[in-house]
């Protein structure tokens, strides 16, 4: 597809309530739940994700920063939720960056291994981990622009913001 900007979409609201091929987890290294979108997704997605996750850290630990792992959706109306774990913001001298962009490029890889057709993503690491929301929108949307040239599969990747702020500062990225 030549025109990436009709790939890619931005709306406001709850990503456990996203019809999608799979929706994208801000997850902790520990793929138990916690706060925020990550304790949100376990609670509607039900015992079957956590089941997964506990299934995928007694084989290899939980999951690194920057990285990617697969698992049922459960009672989500997606089919798949892709755990990623963002870092936390320690100033930006610690690779923060890349590691964010490394996130959406290993989740948009696993989709696209799985051929999904559709993905959505959070605010990753914006919240908790306090990474600065224009930054981070910033390194979003140019990672995902770059890495959808890559992928076989996927037609379409939401941004789901929960809330103004970061809905705002994404379509001020997107509009640029």
């Amino acid at each position: 597809m030549n025109d990436l900007t009709a790939r890619i979409e931005l709306v406001q609201g709850d990503i456990t309530r996203i019809s999608t091929d799979a929706i994208v987890n801000a997850a902790n290294n520990s793929l138990l739940g916690g706060g925020g979108v990550d304790g949100a997704i376990h609670r509607a997605g039900g015992p079957a994700v956590l089941e997964e996750c506990q299934k995928i850290r007694a084989r290899q630990g939980g999951c690194k920063t920057g990285e990617a792992v697969i698992t049922t959706a459960g009672m989500l109306p997606a089919k798949f939720v892709i755990h990623t774990v963002g870092p936390i913001w320690q100033g930006g001298s610690h690779h923060e960056d890349q590691l964010l962009a490394a996130c959406y490029n290993q989740s948009l890889k696993l989709a696209d291994q799985h051929q999904l057709t559709s993905i959505a993503f959070p605010n990753i690491s914006t919240g908790i981990y306090g990474f600065p929301k224009a930054r981070a929108a910033s390194i979003a949307v140019q990672t995902v622009r770059t890495a959808l040239q890559q992928c076989q599969f996927l037609q379409r990747v939401i941004f789901v913001c929960h809330d103004h702020e970061n809905y705002a500062l994404y379509q001020d990225v997107l509009n640029r």
